[in-house]
C-alpha cells in the first residue's frame, strides 16, 4: 500500500503519511529530470554504438556498481524473482522502442511511448483491483494532451498510424506501464539495491543475447565511454534505485504522471544546448504536463480540504 492510498479499513492516510508520499514524488521528479537530461547523452552515444551494444554496456556498468553495494541482497530469492520480472518489462520497453524507431519517426515514437501514462491506470485496476483517484485521472488526461502537443508528429511525417513502427512503440508503452505498475507492487522498503541490481543484470544480459541478431557497431570514442559510465551510474543504477524506493511510498498512477515530465526536461535541455527550438504548441504541451502533475499531486488534498470546509462551515 502506498502512502497516498486509504488503508484496508478505508481510512485516509495521515498528514505524516501524505508528507512521505510527497517526498517520494519529489524524488521521482528529480530522477525524471535525470532521465530527460541524459536523453541527449544517449542520442549522441548511439552515433558510436548500435543500441543493443550500448544497452549491454550501460546496464552492465550499473549492474556491477549496484552489486558491489548490495552484496548478498542480489541473491535473495525474492529479489531474484521480482527483479527478473521487472527486468523483462524494462528490456521489452527499450527493445521495442529501439526496433520501432527503425520504422517510424522519433516524434511518433516519443508520443506513443509517452502514452504509457494512459495504460498505468488500466493496469493498476487490473493488478490491484483499485480504481485510481479522480484527481490522478484528471492529471493523466492533462499529461496525455500535453504529450501530444509536445511530441506530436509534424505534418507529412511518415505514413498512417498503426503501421509496424507505431505498433512496436505501442508495445513499448505497455511494457513501460507494466514496469511502473509492478514496481509499485514489488517495491520493498528494504533490499532496494539488490532488486534493482537484478533488474540491471537482466537487461544487460538480454541485450547481449540480441547481439548475434543485429549489426554490431562500436567506435571506442571518449564520448561513448563517458556516456556508458554516466548512463550506467546515473539514469540506470541511481535513478531506478530511487524509483523503486519512491514507488514503495506512492502510487503507480501518480508516478506515471510525474514520468510524463521526462520529454519536458529533455526538450528544455535540448533547447539550452541549441539542438532545437520550441514553438507555442510545444510550450503549451509542456504547461499542460506540469498542470497534470500539479492536479495529480494536489487535487485530492485540495478536494478533501474543500469538503471539510463545506461540512464544517467557514471559521
Amino acid at each position: 500500500m502506498s502512502a497516498s492510498t486509504p488503508d484496508s479499513l478505508g481510512r485516509e492516510p495521515s498528514f505524516l503519511a501524505r508528507l512521505r508520499g510527497l517526498q517520494a514524488d519529489g524524488a521521482l521528479v528529480f530522477i525524471t529530470l535525470i532521465w530527460g537530461v541524459t536523453f541527449v547523452v544517449v542520442k549522441d552515444a548511439l552515433s558510436y554504438a548500435d543500441p543493443f551494444t550500448f544497452l549491454s554496456l550501460r546496464f552492465g556498468v550499473g549492474a556491477v556498481a549496484l552489486s558491489a553495494l548490495a552484496g548478498r541482497q542480489v541473491l535473495n530469492p525474492t529479489n531474484l524473482r521480482h527483479g527478473a520480472l521487472l527486468a523483462t518489462f524494462l528490456f521489452l520497453g527499450f527493445a521495442l522502442q529501439t526496433w520501432g524507431l527503425t520504422f517510424t519517426t522519433p516524434s511518433r515514437s516519443a508520443f506513443i511511448t509517452g502514452m504509457c501514462v494512459l495504460f498505468v491506470p488500466l493496469l493498476t485496476l487490473l493488478v490491484f483491483r483499485r480504481a485510481p483517484k479522480p484527481a490522478a485521472l484528471v492529471g493523466v488526461a492533462l499529461s496525455a494532451a500535453g504529450l501530444y502537443l509536445l511530441t506530436r508528429p509534424a505534418p507529412g511525417e511518415g505514413g498512417g498510424w498503426l503501421n509496424l513502427g507505431e505498433m512496436l512503440s505501442l508495445g513499448c508503452a505497455v511494457a513501460y506501464a507494466a514496469h511502473i505498475t509492478f514496481t509499485e507492487r514489488y517495491a520493498s522498503k528494504e533490499g532496494v539495491l539488490g532488486m534493482v541490481a537484478v533488474q540491471l543484470w537482466g537487461v544487460a544480459l538480454m541485450s547481449a543475447a540480441c547481439l548475434p541478431f543485429v549489426t554490431r557497431r562500436v567506435e571506442w570514442q571518449p564520448s561513448l565511454v563517458m556516456a556508458v559510465l554516466v548512463c550506467g551510474l546515473l539514469p540506470s543504477a541511481f535513478a531506478i534505485s530511487v524509483q523503486t524506493w519512491a514507488q514503495a511510498r506512492t502510487s503507480a498512477v501518480r508516478a506515471a504522471v510525474i514520468y510524463a515530465l521526462e520529454p519536458v526536461f529533455a526538450s528544455i535541455y535540448s533547447v539550452v544546448l541549441g539542438y532545437e527550438r520550441l514553438g507555442a504548441p510545444e510550450a503549451m504541451g509542456g504547461g499542460l504536463i506540469l498542470l497534470g502533475v500539479l492536479v495529480a499531486e494536489l487535487g485530492s488534498p485540495a478536494w478533501a480540504w474543500w469538503k471539510s470546509r463545506t461540512v464544517q462551515g467557514p471559521g
